[in-house]
């Protein structure tokens, strides 16, 4: 008796068991309250088998606990769907994002990703990144001039239909930027600066509207600095001079070249760019393309 008890216990609770539907049941964690903003989850669903996740954005993810990065303030709905066989349970959280306190901007690439920061101290190369990045004027431009030691160049539009091994870098929007020289604004590893027309046909030193490059570089020494500081008649900041010693640059450009941002996340993307072979006119054999956002 007690035998047929005890079977017909463990018949009801397998029953009840696959009766019973999925729960959602999850939790964000974000790192932090501000645009760029990585977020992670806590998974905790009770009897499901799989997961659509809906970051209200646009991305959604079918993993278990997927990671992501809202690159724009805003409310969003994150929404998690578990299922299990035909039944399905949902949850939904709200994600507020606040405006970065800096000027930041998103350089996509076939290389990977880099965030950059626009100094505030040069307003019109800023506001004119800035301007063309929001009027999606970088999309599917190349890289058109890389050099592996010294910087990776873009920004020529007709980059974007051009044949492989054709010539690049002479084009742009139709106008340039007044030079915006600033001694606390430096070539060092990952500094974004704007292209131009080099000769006497520039003597002010004007910037291309939209060309523009970031240093790869190479090491550099105190016995550097204090050779470029003598012949720019400059005083490098100890902030600058500790970045020129730990990432290295390329000093000889400084007041000469418009230094008007720094990569402040994606280092590594610079190196991989510039480690691609290269052909005629130094441009990359596969080609490697950019999209640039404004981090809002």
């Amino acid at each position: 008796m007690r035998t047929r008890e005890l079977y017909t216990l463990l018949f009801f609770a397998i029953m009840v068991s696959a009766c019973n539907g999925p729960k959602a049941i999850f939790s964000v964690e974000p790192e932090g309250t501000k645009a760029p903003l990585r977020v992670g989850v806590i998974n905790n669903s009770e009897n499901a088998e799989s997961y659509e996740w809906d970051f209200g954005d646009g991305y959604k993810s079918m993993d278990s606990l997927p990671e992501h990065r809202y690159l724009k303030s805003g409310r969003y709905m994150v929404k998690l769907k578990a299922k299990k066989g035909k039944k399905e349970n949902v949850k939904e959280q709200e994600l507020i994002v606040q405006p970065p306190d800096e000027c930041l901007v998103y350089i996509k690439t076939t290389e990977g990703d880099m965030i950059v920061k626009l100094y505030d101290e040069t307003p019109k190369h800023r506001d004119n990144f800035i301007k063309l990045a929001n009027e999606g004027y970088y999309d599917s431009l190349l890289f058109h001039r890389v050099i592996k030691g010294f910087m990776v160049q873009g920004g020529d539009p007709k980059s974007k239909a051009a044949k492989r091994g054709a010539p690049l870098g002479s084009s742009g929007p139709g106008y340039t930027i007044e030079a915006e020289f600033r001694e606390g604004l430096a070539h060092v590893k990952g500094a974004l600066a704007a292209a131009r027309v080099g000769g006497p046909s520039n003597p002010d030193k004007d910037s291309s509207g939209s060309q523009y490059y970031i240093v790869h570089g190479k090491d550099v020494t105190e016995a550097d600095l204090k050779r470029f500081e003598s012949r720019n008649g400059i005083t490098y900041p100890p902030d600058i001079k500790e970045l020129y010693l730990e990432r290295g640059g390329t000093p000889f450009l400084d007041q000469d070249y418009t230094v008007f941002g720094i990569v402040i996340e994606g280092l590594d993307v610079i190196d991989k760019i510039a480690a691609n072979e290269t052909g005629k006119s130094d441009r990359p054999v596969e080609d490697i393309k950019m999209e640039i956002s404004v981090i809002k």
